[in-house]
């Protein structure tokens, strides 16, 4: 199913039942906002004494903070229908940036960090290198906590579990690397499904059935 290439813009429709910012309201459209952001704050259960802070660190912002969200870790989305994909044309050098900015354009509109999960195909998120080298077991806390956007590589992502949105980096890697962030993450994204990469590769992957 071709998919023509759009602007980097997340727009995003209701699709079933998910969380919303508000009963009855639906999330503003996300805008890119000006001027300097906020020091991020640390990561919640993080002593700033036991480690050194993680590269690309995220936490929730004082805007998303104050919108209601899911409580607890994320759980499967409770509707079969299909999530609405959102093209963003994007080499694979600037594949990973241009997920980061529509991260941060949900985070934005009101999307919780814990409603997230970024899938990489070619090098890993320097935020899931760092959490990696403390240990397998503490990589995966940080996704059963369910409090923060969750990075994980294509060839993992399959033990993630469903989250409203999900957003794939086509940062490289093989082929099959590829094929399987797709599929995997056309299945765990409850409402919303954004590729970031280069539309003729996409498309094609698209088109062979997933």
């Amino acid at each position: 199913m071709p998919l023509i290439p759009e602007e980097p813009q997340i727009h995003e429709k209701a699709q079933g039942p998910r969380a919303t910012p508000a009963s009855g309201r639906t999330a503003p459209t996300p805008r890119p906002v000006p001027g300097p952001r906020p020091a991020a704050p640390p990561r919640p259960g993080r002593p700033g004494p036991v480690r050194p802070a993680p590269p690309a660190q995220r936490a929730s912002r004082d805007t998303a903070a104050a919108k209601p969200g899911p409580a607890g870790p994320a759980t499967p989305a409770a509707t079969s229908a299909a999530p609405q994909i959102q093209l963003i044309p994007a080499t694979p050098d600037g594949a990973l940036d241009a997920a980061e900015e529509a991260v941060d354009l949900l985070l934005d509109s009101g999307r919780t960090p814990g409603d997230v999960l970024v899938i990489t195909t070619g090098e890993p998120h320097p935020w899931a290198a760092h959490e990696l080298s403390f240990g397998d077991a503490a990589y995966w806390a940080q996704h059963d906590a369910g409090d923060d956007v969750f990075y994980a590589d294509a060839a993992v992502a399959d033990r993630a579990a469903s989250r409203a949105v999900v957003v794939v980096a086509l940062n490289g890697g093989p082929e099959a690397a590829a094929a399987t962030a797709l599929t995997v993450a056309h299945s765990r994204a409850g409402a919303l499904l954004i590729v970031c990469g280069d539309p003729q590769r996409i498309n094609s992957v698209l088109g062979a059935g997933v």
